[in-house]
């Protein structure tokens, strides 16, 4: 009896240690998928939406489509051209009293080349995926947005991040 305890001990012991083996290995590949996808922004041609009225731009690629810009002239949005479920958007505001404090109370978590931090928030839910950059100047409240659907957003990430980054604001 004691024989059978000590090879089922043994057989427990095996197996724990196999389930953590194969969780680490699992773990690994879906690491590795998230950045098996190098970003190379040389290999896209840009170009630079540039937004007067509130001083910002970012680039974009240059097949994606725009949008209609409003009338106010805040923003604008882009398409991509293979599904045009896939949007990159930019836009600004001035900022209300009530808004200057929410946002103070949010600590940064990102900065842009320019040095200009700011606050990134991705959200993935079952069918939408966004990254979201806020960057508040003066009276000005500026915004970013890439998003996609969710279980394409993996692949368009790094895109995001990288115009996240080319963000920049010309009217301090």
């Amino acid at each position: 009896m004691a024989t059978a305890n000590k090879i089922c001990s043994l057989g427990r012991r095996i197996y724990r240690f196999a389930a953590s083996i194969s969780t680490v290995i699992a773990l690994l590949v879906i690491l590795w998928g998230c950045t098996a996808n190098d970003f190379n922004a040389g290999a896209i041609a840009w170009k630079t939406y540039s937004n007067s009225r509130y001083g910002f731009e970012f680039p974009y690629p240059s097949n994606w489509t725009s949008l209609a810009a409003p009338a106010n002239d805040d923003g604008i949005a882009f398409l991509s051209p293979q599904d045009n479920s896939v949007e990159i958007r930019g836009w600004a505001s001035q900022q209300l009293p009530n808004d200057r404090e929410s946002v103070k109370k949010i600590k940064s978590n990102f900065q842009t080349a320019q040095g200009v931090s700011g606050v990134l928030v991705v959200e993935v839910d079952q069918q939408i995926g966004s990254m979201t950059l806020t960057l508040t100047q003066s009276q000005v409240k500026y915004c970013l947005q890439g998003r996609s659907k969710s279980q394409d957003f993996q692949n368009y990430y790094r895109l995001f991040y990288y115009i996240a980054q080319q963000y920049r604001i010309f009217k301090f």
